[in-house]
């Protein structure tokens, strides 16, 4: 889902100036992907004991299956650790665009990285469609992996002049932009550029074959596997609740890399709201998003409309059903929308400098990380696998420096640095020192959460449907931030670095990796 511009803490929804006034139409109760739904899989085990393989992939999403699809190929014993089940974390959550356009503005990645590296980043996402497209058929995995144009547009004439300026800046980068004046939309706009040759896919039926196809000649995947720690060394150790994985070299692939404090101040976690809609007649045919501030992206999915966005920081929303009803709003002004399926919400990571970490975590020789992959994470989940399994095999990647995760670019992110992470003491400092004015636990009504206090204590306590009443700590375990309720979700949300958890306390995000410590 690309984005096009900066994501902004808090903002209301842009009003209209459209006199259609649609029929009322009703939000599912429930939060459900519609990947998830469509696409059953297996179950795996759950490592019972210790092993020793050749590489220890943390992390069943795009990256971490692709990764390891590779390096099995390549002849290595791979273990695939789960904390949850496969392809249904973050990778479960997304709109599955799958584009060669980066998520930060294409002047902004020739800013940061000049005209040679912003080249170099926009032939490894393309590098990435292929690689997607080659395993698609040599597997003959029926996904609905398809060829389509994307299209970046504005519907206002004060933002005619910003899409005409991004495609003149993707042209310099070497990509294909024609600028057009209308798209394949049931609504007009005032300026568009065309990239051809984009793609889209069923993310899960693309994924669940080829985690089918890794278990066996020394290989495994194991779901329901929560890792607690990953220490380098000769060999590296994968601890986890049941056992010990070690191994040669580890590629921790769980968006978040677990533990690595440094790398996690250089990106922003945030959340993004999709709806998949029945409409009058067929979605239209391609991959488009606006460049409106807040911004929206749409494509067609299983005879479906899917559109998102309204971002906002994890944990720094109050109102999250909101967001559902500003995006639904979008959509009724601007399609014939008849009914709505599903309803779900992702997490992006940003990085402060436009472009993804991958590589070599920071002080380890053989323990491999990557985060930061904003709103494209199929394609630079893709790419992550592409250049840590090389890494990996001691192979040469021409942009393994472009990505490394230990780069520093003072002067292209020193601003977004310091913008992001004022939250963490912000609001470290700020929960301590809030007053003792909560709700009392017989104020929760059912299927409610809010924090309140116990014995002098803070705590995070949510009612269940049917009544019970459940009790954790509110101090996330990463560190120390205290969570917010996500009505929306039913989770707990850490708002300085993007934690989340279940109701009953179980780690849903990282990067935290222990969960909420329950209370009575």
């Amino acid at each position: 889902m690309p984005t096009r511009a900066r994501r902004h803490p808090s903002r209301p929804a842009r009003s209209s100036a459209r006199s259609r006034k649609p029929a009322a139409l009703a939000l599912p109760a429930e939060s459900e992907s519609l990947w998830i739904a469509t696409a059953p899989g297996p179950r795996y085990p759950r490592l019972a004991g210790d092993l020793a393989v050749d590489v220890a992939v943390v992390g069943a999403g795009i990256t971490g299956l692709t990764a390891a699809t590779l390096l099995k190929r390549a002849g290595l014993r791979v273990a695939v650790i789960e904390g949850a089940r496969v392809a249904q974390g973050v990778t479960g959550y997304t709109t599955a665009h799958l584009t060669e356009v980066v998520d930060c503005s294409f002047s902004t990645l020739l800013s940061h990285f000049g005209e040679d590296g912003a080249r170099a980043a926009v032939r490894s996402t393309r590098a990435a469609l292929d690689r997607i497209a080659a395993l698609v058929a040599e597997g003959g995995i029926d996904c609905g992996f398809r060829r389509l144009p994307g299209f970046y547009y504005s519907e206002t004439k004060e933002g005619a002049s910003g899409v005409e300026e991004e495609a003149e800046a993707a042209r310099k980068i070497g990509l294909a932009a024609r600028l057009v004046k209308e798209v394949p939309l049931p609504f007009s706009v005032a300026r568009a550029f065309r990239l051809d040759d984009q793609a889209e896919f069923h993310p899960r039926r693309y994924l669940l074959p080829l985690a089918a196809a890794l278990p066996g000649a020394g290989s495994h995947v194991f779901e329901d596997t929560r890792v607690t720690d990953v220490e380098d060394g000769d060999p590296c150790r994968v601890v986890t609740e049941s056992g010990t994985v070690s191994a040669r070299a580890v590629f921790t692939a769980t968006h978040v890399p677990l533990t690595r404090v440094a790398v996690q101040t250089k990106v922003a976690h945030y959340r993004s709201y999709v709806l998949a809609a029945r409409l009058e007649g067929a979605p239209p045919d391609g991959l488009f998003w606006d460049n409106e501030d807040p911004y929206h992206y749409v494509r067609g999915a299983e005879g479906l409309l899917v559109f998102g966005g309204e971002d906002h920081k994890v944990g720094q929303e109050e109102d999250t059903v909101s967001r559902y009803q500003s995006v639904l709003a979008w959509g009724r002004e601007r399609f014939p929308l008849r009914s709505i399926e599903y309803r779900w919400s992702a997490q992006v990571a940003e990085p402060v400098d436009g472009l993804p970490y991958i590589g070599r975590a920071g002080g380890s020789r053989h323990v491999y990380m990557a985060t930061g992959y904003s709103g494209t994470g199929l394609t630079f989940g893709t790419l992550a696998a592409m250049i840590v399994s090389d890494a990996i095999l001691g192979r040469a990647n021409e942009v393994a420096a472009l990505y490394d995760a230990g780069r520093v670019k003072p002067l292209a992110s020193a601003r977004e640095y310091v913008s992001e992470n004022v939250d963490f003491p912000a609001r470290f400092v700020a929960d301590r020192l809030k007053g003792a004015e909560v709700p009392g636990l017989e104020a929760l009504e059912p299927g409610q959460g809010a924090l309140t206090e116990v014995d002098g204590k803070r705590v995070a306590a949510y009612r269940a449907p049917d009544g019970q009443l459940t009790l954790l700590s509110a101090t996330c375990t990463h560190l120390g931030c205290i969570v917010q309720f996500n009505e929306a979700e039913r989770s707990w949300d850490c708002p300085c670095h993007g934690s989340r958890f279940d109701t009953a306390g179980e780690v849903v995000n990282g990067p935290a990796v222990r969960p909420l410590p329950k209370l009575g």
